[in-house]
């Protein structure tokens, strides 16, 4: 590496005032610090053979290419039009980063469009450019209740992705710092699956910033309270922030119906690949009410006129608020961002429009529960509750096999199952959260249905 000659380190030793980079670590405690060698190989300086080794362990992938896919969980299989790749290959979109006002006017217009179409399928009229995941976008809502209501805690209701539940958490800070905010975790009902509503109004109390909640839910089943939990926050001058799956918006009521003052969620199931390593996408909606667009901490593109009478162009606006525009003065530090997903996010929803939305919609509900009722009569195993979108839990407790022996069964046949749920979920017992969208086929869910029994004789 260029920075790594004794020159150049001597260089930036110099620079930042050290004579040895030792000195740069005496804040770690020597326990926190490795002092033996790793025992690592020594390295390859052939070109050749380190092809061949990468090339060998990249084979040893099995990708959803390669089997039948039941893993969801917030990551899910959706299709792909080929036009949503074509157009984030381009290079005006896949190289673009910032340039002047003029050059971006084709950029700020995709982004646009995203705001637009998104704004239309949840019910709210302001949409932020995305941030790096769902969690992100449910931290930052959380952050912009407190920041309007002046409290500092989050009610958490009904069963919730760990990853996300983490990434929450940490956007609320720990205890120690500045502006932190306290998050209270109320379960679910294990009778039905969802948010547990009586808990859910003892923990709102006077110090409730918001009350987050997640419509499908984790576990995959739609809250039907859900209005009357937005009506507890309300009562109590607490927001209420709802996270969705956007393409479940074609089936069902969008969360501005049932009293959301915030709607976060994911755009990866809107033309967006499954993959893992980097941002898929999570976005805030809201009214176009200013006490909420000023705590926005994210990029926005607007549509305003310009000096030329009856002309009108795209840019961006309240740049202030966010960290780009004022670095740690911003609303919040926002760091990475998915940007060339949301043009891919205006592509595929323009290629769905309205009807398009709910013939998806319908597909998905229709596969899954017909996929359901296979599974279900499958000896020794039963279906958890009904009424949910897209996911459901299945559980094995009764057959005397374990959620991993199972899937190490199903793999040995080509096929993944669902997300084990016995470490996160241990009161569900060795259940599987199963996946079911519009790319599976009569034949794929017979396939695990004789894959299921034969991993169970």
């Amino acid at each position: 590496m260029p920075n790594s000659t004794p020159t150049a380190r001597a260089l930036m030793l110099a620079a930042v005032g050290v004579d040895d980079v030792e000195e740069l670590f005496e804040q770690i405690p020597p326990d926190h610090r490795i002092s033996r060698p790793l025992g690592l190989p020594p390295g390859i300086r052939s070109e050749a053979t380190l092809d061949r080794l990468m090339r060998g362990l990249l084979s040893r992938n099995r990708s959803i290419s390669d089997v039948i896919n039941f893993l969801g969980a917030g990551l899910w299989q959706h299709h792909v039009p080929a036009v949503c790749d074509e157009i984030a290959g381009r290079s005006e979109f896949l190289t673009n980063v910032w340039g002047t006002p003029s050059s971006d006017v084709g950029r700020n217009q995709a982004w646009f469009e995203y705001a637009s179409q998104l704004g239309e399928l949840v019910g709210m009229e302001f949409v932020g450019l995305p941030v790096y995941s769902w969690g992100a976008a449910a931290g930052y809502a959380a952050r912009m209740a407190a920041r309007m209501t002046g409290r500092g805690e989050v009610v958490v209701a009904g069963p919730m992705d760990p990853e996300r539940l983490a990434v929450l958490r940490t956007l609320c800070g720990p205890a120690e710092m500045e502006r932190s905010l306290t998050l209270r975790t109320v379960g679910y009902d294990p009778a039905t699956g969802r948010a547990d509503l009586d808990a859910i109004a003892a923990a709102i109390g006077p110090a409730t910033a918001a009350v987050y909640i997640e419509n499908p839910n984790f576990l995959g089943m739609l809250e039907a309270d859900a209005g009357e939990i937005a009506g507890l926050a309300r009562a109590a001058g607490a927001e209420t922030i709802v996270g969705v799956d956007p393409i479940s918006l074609g089936l069902l009521a969008a969360p501005s119906t049932y009293g959301a003052d915030i709607i976060v969620g994911t755009t990866q199931p809107l033309g967006v690949h499954m993959h893992a390593g980097g941002g898929i996408g999570g976005f805030i909606a809201t009214r176009d009410d200013e006490r909420y667009a000023r705590q926005y901490p994210t990029l926005q593109s607007s549509l305003a006129a310009t000096r030329r009478p009856g002309e009108r162009s795209f840019g961006m606006t309240l740049f202030h608020q966010t960290s780009y525009g004022s670095r740690e003065d911003g609303n919040d530090w926002t760091g990475n961002s998915v940007y060339l997903w949301a043009v891919v996010n205006a592509v595929y929803m323009a290629l769905m429009g309205p009807q398009g939305f709910a013939e998806i919609g319908t597909t998905i509900s229709a596969n899954s529960a017909w996929a359901a009722d296979r599974i279900a009569q499958v000896p020794g195993v039963r279906v958890r509750w009904r009424g949910f979108f897209k996911e459901f839990v299945v559980d094995f407790s009764d057959t005397g096999r374990t959620v991993t022996e199972i899937n190490a069964a199903l793999r040995s046949a080509d096929i993944f199952g669902g997300k084990d749920l016995s470490t996160d979920f241990p009161e569900l017992g060795q259940s599987a959260l199963y996946c079911v969208t519009e790319v599976h086929t009569a034949e794929d869910i017979h396939a695990l249905v004789a894959g299921l029994k034969e991993a169970l004789a």
